[in-house]
């Protein structure tokens, strides 16, 4: 399934499940429309009660989840007049491209500070086709530099997008995705759902579903909020259980200043949140033997074609501990199934060592 199809596919779904839900927070949050909303939530081969939601064909240019939180992070940059933003993250990071491919359609100029990563297929095409872009992109040699870019951009005066775009007004860009799934298990679409898993790597996602659910809630359109599995991509305390409660209470408080339901209890919020380090493996951007094994099984079932580092280790989860779940499930499919163009490396103004970073990460050589 394309994009293209997947805004074509009937649905009692709104399109913009926020201002369908809460007109008066859709009336004062600032954001642009960047993807196809709703995405599909399909079944899953996989097994009995297993659901997917497909993130991954959220935008036919670069779709995964980071364009919910650029709508309403390049929407406020937008409305203060700001004509350039610098994402920030990885080597092979999908809010640097996102933010670069969604950026240039709105007028924006964009640059991208990045530390480096394990190389793997999925993050040397990102950087390929990043090096594609119009966007200045600064690779440092390695992530202890990182503080200090960020410090001196500031100093230059450049609007920094944090990694992932983690702030609570990007983690309202998922509360509207949250309500989107409310909305479908009211029309009989899917089933009350009794979990969500998704890979948690800045935190963004999986803060702004919490409040969407909760949010749900308490308008009635779902009887309970469902249990959302974050398994962990980038270690603690990135994903401190604790750390991701807190930002999620910073996007309910902002939710609620703009007349949304009040969600910012803390108690409800952390009860909801289960967190799993288990399917780490190495680190952040390393494959791992089964995550392999879940990208095999579901490219078995023609399911969407998961990432090593972030929905691979997910699915690892869903197969392994998640097998004992009760009740629906839903995952929560991540990565772009939309590569821009790339750059070819024989043209890529770059140091030799991201080159051969580039071709061991699987990119063919010159």
């Amino acid at each position: 399934m394309t994009a293209s199809t997947a805004a074509d596919r009937p649905s009692a779904v709104p399109r913009d499940a926020l201002r369908a839900a809460l007109p008066a927070v859709a009336g004062r949050l600032p954001r642009i429309t960047l993807g196809v909303w709703p995405t599909p939530v399909e079944p899953c081969a996989l097994r009995r009660d297993l659901w997917l939601k497909r993130e991954d064909l959220s935008a036919p240019q670069y779709g995964g989840n980071k364009v919910r939180c650029l709508e309403p992070v390049l929407g406020h940059l937008v409305e203060r007049g700001v004509r350039r933003a610098v994402g920030t993250g990885a080597w092979g990071s999908n809010q640097a491209l996102a933010l670069a491919i969604h950026g240039a359609r709105h007028g924006l100029e964009t640059g991208a500070v990045l530390f480096p990563q394990p190389p793997s297929a999925a993050a040397a095409d990102n950087l390929r086709s990043l090096l594609a872009t119009p966007c200045a992109v600064t690779l440092l040699p390695n992530i202890a530099l990182f503080p200090l870019a960020w410090l001196r951009a500031r100093i230059a005066g450049e609007v920094i997008v944090p990694p992932g775009a983690a702030v609570p007004r990007g983690a309202l860009g998922h509360v509207a995705a949250a309500l989107e799934v409310a909305f479908a298990i009211r029309a009989g679409e899917v089933p009350p759902l009794r979990h969500v898993v998704l890979a948690v790597g800045s935190t963004c996602t999986t803060a702004g579903l919490l409040v969407g659910f909760a949010a749900a809630r308490s308008l009635g359109l779902i009887e309970r909020a469902p249990t959302v599995h974050a398994v962990r991509v980038t270690p603690w305390p990135v994903t401190a259980h604790r750390r991701i409660v807190a930002l999620a209470r910073g996007a309910a408080a902002l939710l609620a200043r703009l007349g949304g339901p009040d969600a910012t209890e803390r108690r409800a919020l952390a009860e909801g949140l289960r967190v799993s380090g288990r399917q780490l493996g190495r680190g952040y951007g390393h494959p791992t033997a089964a995550g392999r094994g879940a990208i095999a099984a579901f490219d078995g079932v023609a399911g969407p074609h998961l990432d090593t580092t972030y929905a691979g280790k997910a699915g690892a989860w869903l197969l392994d501990e998640g097998a004992a779940l009760d009740g629906p499930t839903l995952f929560w499919t991540t990565k772009s199934a939309v590569q821009p163009p790339l750059i070819e490396l024989a043209e890529a103004p770059i140091r030799r060592r991201v080159r051969r970073w580039l071709e061991r990460g699987g990119a063919a050589p010159p």
